[in-house]
């Protein structure tokens, strides 16, 4: 068995998209959570490097989807901004904690709201992460669908989603000013039929 007497060797191999090496590294009880200068772990930089392969192997070996790296990026919460779709729900499996929040103050529904990752939401929608949350800005992932978006049909979809996920249309952001008002604003108007359907004011 090929020895790894380095913790660095795990990061090195993940980096280098190797996953035979990782598989080895594993057996020789290398730290699973090994970090580099940037705080990221292996399975962090397997998410980035949008590595399915490898997220899988570290997370069936027990890898943990919550650490979060300096930026306070986790596994979560990259792969749902990025639109990782297939490590997400890798991630998933493993049971994350949604009260793991990034930077922003947000959970991983929000920036995959703003960014128009329909499928990445629609998984989100299943587990019992909070679709009213606010971030540091005030913004729940329904306001930031509305008012980051680009107002097409992904971002349509997205707030029909999340409505019918029974998101509250009535959620102003720090200013006070509502979804719906937003989007009137934006001249939204597929997204204020939606909102106004569900009660928004």
């Amino acid at each position: 068995m090929e020895a790894f007497p380095q913790q660095i060797s795990l990061i090195e191999v993940v980096k280098n998209h190797d996953v035979e090496r990782v598989r080895t590294a594993l057996k020789s009880k290398t730290n699973i959570e090994v970090t580099d200068a940037q705080k990221r772990t292996p399975l962090l930089i397997a998410t980035q490097n949008n590595d399915v392969e490898i997220a899988m192997v570290l997370i069936n070996a027990g890898a943990d989807v919550n650490a979060q790296d300096q930026k306070q990026d986790s596994p979560l919460l990259y792969a749902a901004a990025e639109g990782r779709l297939q490590i997400l729900r890798l991630i998933l499996k493993a049971k994350p904690n949604f009260k793991v929040y990034n930077r922003y103050g947000g959970t991983a529904l929000i920036p995959a709201s703003e960014r128009g990752h329909v499928d990445i939401v629609k998984e989100l929608l299943k587990t019992k992460i909070d679709i009213d949350h606010k971030n540091n800005l005030g913004w729940t992932a329904l306001m930031e669908a509305i008012v980051l978006g680009d107002g097409g049909p992904r971002h349509q979809e997205i707030v029909k989603l999340l409505v019918d996920a029974g998101a509250d249309v009535n959620i102003p952001d720090n200013d006070g000013v509502t979804p719906l008002a937003h989007a009137k604003r934006r001249k939204l108007n597929e997204m204020i039929v939606i909102l106004e359907k569900a009660g928004a004011r």
